[in-house]
């Protein structure tokens, strides 16, 4: 059969709707295919280039005619994408459609809070759906695999990429992750509008050095297996497609060349059959981490540890083949690598409906995309500070409110970190939202104050001044620009940068008696403490999308109340870092009582007598604020926590329950949470793990009980020989409102009962 007939046939099903491949004949096609490949057409396949940015060069259409290319990177015209690919499925021997991959992170021209707001929100499903709006917008562009969602765990703020993950914690991650690859990739691979996930960066990116991109990290087998690992290994059992390794080196050996991690764990353990894409250039690296002695070392190693496709290099195209030729890399291993990118193609249903036609999709930022961008930044938002309620304000007593600051009305700057396909036109910010809610009854006074988050420059200060002074309410918009988080913006100190501490001081000193509110836009835990005392209230927004504006203005006027919690603890100072809820307990844990403030050290009290613990002098063991906290404008008690049984055997079930009452005056979501503690076990175990999370809406003084179901294996850690184990023992459960939850309860784990006849 000829190229342009398979082209034909293709083009016909395509047409006609003809479903994608079933699973029980993918494999056969597969193979199918493998039979007929050449060895040129085989490495094809594992050769991804970066797009043209909108054109179309000749060698790149020779390349794709010739079997040379498996995927393109960043082609996001979707003419472009459409020509491309029929070039390569009617033009190309075997007529072997392309991915087209693009870093949809949060959204696409529609753009949704910074990942780790999305992770404030605690709700799964809004995860989904904001997964799903921003796979149909990149869809209608030609879009078909996302290299989202990042799913690393890191303890530490400074680092940039904290804005792109999920928080601190492996339980909360492994959610969102779950909630995110179903997003994108819905029920059925194959159907409209949904994109192939790429889970990264695996594994350990997140524990760099110091909190420095790309820097080593040194992370102990048994917590890679019970840190890192976890939201992977849930994202595989999610059906993700592909995973991206890490740039960083891990204990030695660099992810894109660790068998460990892509062979022994990925494949053998987890039975993963999806494809590894190594990230932008890290094969090439190889050489440069001092692992491979040249270009052909590092693909021989990078294949042999399992990357299926390399990003933006030429190094498999240039040395495969002759690594085969010499014996260096067994033919067998490189057509089970093809096959795993060919598999995600067919579930993909590439090969049936390859081309994309923008009228099959909604049009972007449409008004139901716009929703959910609001309704995912409103749940994105933290109170951390409320004093004597200044918040929320009542428009009817203002006449004049002061907006300051240099995020106050920035399309660009809000949306986040990578947001390459981010409309800032149909951005709305902070000042014309509370513009449109106020109208005619308050004339709002706009000061920026500061050129950008990082001036040092006082010239604007006279004009906030006066506006505080004359104002009923002033409200900072304060924070880091986008720029300052992402891959490669890593900080050392996590305040608020440049001038901006002064600015606070100089706007609380002008306004006296009246509310001074601080609406803090950044894409990391900062380091509050010199605003705190400044300040009335202060809203934590994160980057907030497209329609951070509204949300914010929402949330200040009391049309909304803040919900959302913490997915990383703040710390007081730099010093403190690392700096997380579910530490271990040590031999000398510390505590309210035997903690000593390096101000009130004498001579004399440094004696072990004092009892000293592990803690910092001038910090103290405590946060600024815990992993999840959050404030809202209604109270919630808790009461009448309770086990279902005071003891379970292993395999057994029991729940824990408590009440929850809204004891304010308005109508609010609250976060109820669950954590446990393992008292005994072969290995030391954290103070607190969160094992659930439940949003629930109450009236005011409605009451509602809350019940979370536990298994024992939800008791599981990694023992001394690498394997998940429960252990019979005494356990505490804490329900609450926070990671520093008092309500708690105890209960037992036995050994399994034996089997009746046994």
């Amino acid at each position: 059969m000829d190229t342009l007939f398979c082209g034909f046939l293709v083009w016909l099903a395509a047409l006609c709707g003809i479903s994608a491949a079933t699973p029980s004949d993918v494999e056969a096609r597969v193979a199918d295919l493998i039979e007929k490949m050449t060895l040129a057409e085989k490495i094809g396949q594992m050769t991804q280039i970066n797009g043209a940015g909108g054109t179309l060069p000749d060698d790149m259409r020779a390349r794709v005619r010739n079997g040379g290319l498996g995927s393109v990177l960043n082609e996001v015209d979707v003419e472009i994408v459409n020509e491309i690919q029929r070039i390569a499925v009617e033009e190309s021997r075997l007529g072997i459609p392309l991915l087209f991959g693009r870093d949809v992170i949060h959204g696409f021209r529609t753009v949704l809070p910074i990942p780790l707001g999305q992770a404030a929100s605690f709700n799964p499903e809004l995860v989904r759906r904001g997964a799903r709006m921003a796979a149909l917008e990149a869809s209608a562009s030609g879009v078909n695999w996302t290299f989202a969602p990042m799913i690393d765990m890191s303890r530490d703020p400074r680092w940039g990429r904290v804005a792109e993950t999920f928080g601190e914690d492996p339980f909360l991650t492994s959610r969102m992750a779950v909630a995110m690859v179903r997003g994108f990739q819905g029920e059925d691979l194959s159907a409209p509008g949904n994109i192939a996930a790429c889970a990264k960066h695996f594994a350990g990116y997140g524990a760099v050095e110091a909190g420095r991109d790309y820097a080593t990290t040194n992370i102990a087998e048994h917590d890679l297996r019970e840190v890192h690992f976890p939201p992977f290994r849930a994202a595989v059992d999610a059906g993700v497609a592909t995973l991206m390794t890490s740039f960083s080196d891990l204990n030695g050996v660099p992810a894109t060349g660790n068998r460990f991690l892509m062979t022994d764990v990925l494949r053998g353990e987890w039975n993963f059959d999806g494809f590894v894409v190594s990230d932008w250039a890290s094969i090439e690296q190889l050489v440069i981490h001092g692992v491979a002695e040249d270009a052909r070392d590092a693909a021989r190693q990078a294949v042999d540890a399992g990357v299926n496709m390399e990003m933006a290099t030429p190094l498999y195209r240039d040395h495969l083949a002759g690594l085969i030729e010499q014996g260096a890399v067994d033919p067998a291993q490189l057509d089970a690598m093809v096959a795993d990118i060919l598999r995600v193609k067919f579930r993909l249903g590439l090969f049936e409906r390859p081309y994309r036609n923008p009228s099959d999709f909604p049009a972007t930022a449409n008004d139901e995309h716009l929703e959910l961008a609001r309704e995912a930044a409103l749940q994105s938002l933290v109170l951390l500070q409320n004093r004597d309620r200044a918040l929320p304000l009542n428009r009817t007593e203002l006449r004049r409110v002061a907006v300051i600051g240099p995020l106050a009305d920035d399309e660009y700057e809000q949306l986040g970190t990578w947001i390459f396909d981010g409309d800032t036109s149909i951005t709305r910010t902070p000042l014309s939202a509370l513009r449109r809610q106020l109208g005619d009854s308050a004339e709002v006074e706009y000061v920026r104050a500061m050129k950008n988050s990082r001036s040092r420059s006082t010239e604007g200060f006279a004009a906030a001044r006066d506006a505080a002074a004359s104002a009923d309410a002033v409200l900072l918009f304060l924070g880091e620009e986008s720029m300052l988080s992402g891959e490669a913006h890593c900080r050392a100190e996590i305040g608020l940068p440049g001038n901006q501490h002064d600015l606070v001081r100089t706007v609380a000193g002008a306004a006296k008696d009246k509310p001074v509110i601080a609406v803090i836009q950044a894409g990391r835990p900062l380091t509050l403490a010199p605003v705190l005392d400044q300040v009335d209230a202060l809203l934590f927004a994160w980057h907030p999308g497209t329609m951070g504006g509204p949300a914010i203005a929402d949330v200040l006027f009391g049309a909304e109340s803040p919900s959302g919690k913490l997915p990383m603890t703040f710390p007081k100072m730099v010093g403190q870092i690392p700096i997380f809820f579910g530490h271990k307990h040590t031999g000398k844990p510390p505590s309210a009582e035997n903690f000593i403030h390096i101000d009130d050290l004498e001579e004399r009290m440094v004696q072990y007598s004092t009892g000293l613990v592990a803690s910092h002098l001038d910090a103290g063991f405590e946060p600024q604020f815990p992993f999840g906290y959050g404030l809202s404008y209604a109270s919630f008690r808790y009461g009448d926590i309770a086990v279902s049984r005071t003891s379970m055997a292993l395999g057994e079930s029991l729940t824990v329950s408590a009440t929850v009452e809204n004891t304010g005056d308005v109508a609010a979501d609250e976060i109820v949470q669950l954590y446990t503690r393992d008292l005994v076990g072969q290995m030391t175990r954290p103070v607190r793990e969160l094992k659930g999370f439940r949003r629930v809406r109450l009236k005011p003084g409605q009451k509602t009980r809350v019940t979370f179901d536990l298994h024992s294996d939800d008791l599981a850690f990694v023992g001394r020989t690498m394997e998940r184990i429960t252990e019979p023992g005494v356990f505490h459960a804490w329900i609450g409102g926070s990671s520093d939850a008092d309500l708690r309860v105890e209960f037992r784990v036995t050994a399994a009962k034996p089997e009746e006849g046994s």
